[in-house]
């Protein structure tokens, strides 16, 4: 069964990355091909990945039908914000495989040379995230800049306040939020608990509470989208089984299926 251990909390650093397209290429292909194909020797042992919050849910899930396909490894997860993990792995962490909700922030980690070719396999979009029943009366993204409002962000050094501050610019709303938070899932449980009137949070996460938030959904012409790349660490300790999960995230049915079936959207 997959685990979840928190590493050691690292102060968080500020940069600014132009995003890629990471798209797929034949590399990526023959890696698809050899990872289903039979092979003498399969992967086996303990990986850590660092993932990023909004992936909380889905990723145990997947990590499950990874371990029943390859009997013999064990997949722990250290889940929290994006600039965070990559800090942490800079700070030489023992992380086997790094996921981010952005480009631009697993490109801190491509550039540093920490990361091996990472490969994008998730897309993402925004929603609003009010308390169950929206005593605020929240209908639209405009309202959110209405006098009075508790309005939480992530802060823009995580993805999620990256892509926040996006959707705001682009529908011209200005808001003065009470919080930022440093990664999704800490800004949606203020939400959840009613500590705020509105948070704007993944669509995902929205879908992952059920009905303990309202959400009002922003139309595909107002909204952004963030895509998920996922890459092995270049020390990490067992390669062999770190590349295989990176494969079978980005290449197998099985974890696209899965994916899909959390919210996730493809990438291309």
């Amino acid at each position: 069964m997959p685990r979840i251990r928190p590493l050691t909390v690292l102060a968080l650093a500020a940069f600014a990355c132009a995003s890629v397209v990471l798209g797929p290429t034949s590399a990526a292909a023959s890696a698809s091909s050899h990872l289903f194909a039979p092979t003498a020797s399969r992967p086996t042992g303990p990986i850590t990945v660092s993932a990023a919050a909004s992936l909380t849910d889905v990723f145990p899930v997947i990590a499950r039908a990874f371990e029943k396909r390859y009997p013999g490894t064990a997949v722990t997860f250290n889940f929290g914000g994006s600039a965070g993990l990559v800090s942490q792995v800079l700070a030489g962490a023992p992380v086997d495989v790094l996921v981010t909700a952005s480009e631009p922030t697993m490109w801190k980690a491509v550039n540093a040379g920490v990361v091996n070719r990472p490969l994008i396999f998730a897309r993402n979009t925004m929603a609003i995230a009010m308390p169950a029943g929206n005593p605020a009366r929240i209908a639209s993204l405009a309202d959110l800049s209405r006098p009075g409002l508790l309005v939480g962000l992530c802060d823009a050094a995580v993805p999620c306040g990256a892509a926040a501050r996006d959707l705001l610019a682009l529908n011209k709303v200005s808001v003065t939020p009470v919080t930022r938070e440093l990664d999704v899932r800490a800004l949606l449980a203020k939400v959840v608990s009613g500590d705020l009137d509105a948070g704007i949070v993944y669509a995902t996460d929205v879908r992952a509470v059920g009905n303990k938030v309202t959400s009002v959904p922003i139309p595909a012409s107002m909204n952004v989208t963030t895509t998920y790349p996922i890459a092995t660490v270049g020390r990490t300790s067992n390669p062999q089984a770190a590349q295989a999960f990176v494969n079978y995230v980005r290449f197998s049915l099985s974890a696209q299926g899965i994916l899909r079936a959390y919210g996730f959207a493809r990438p291309w």
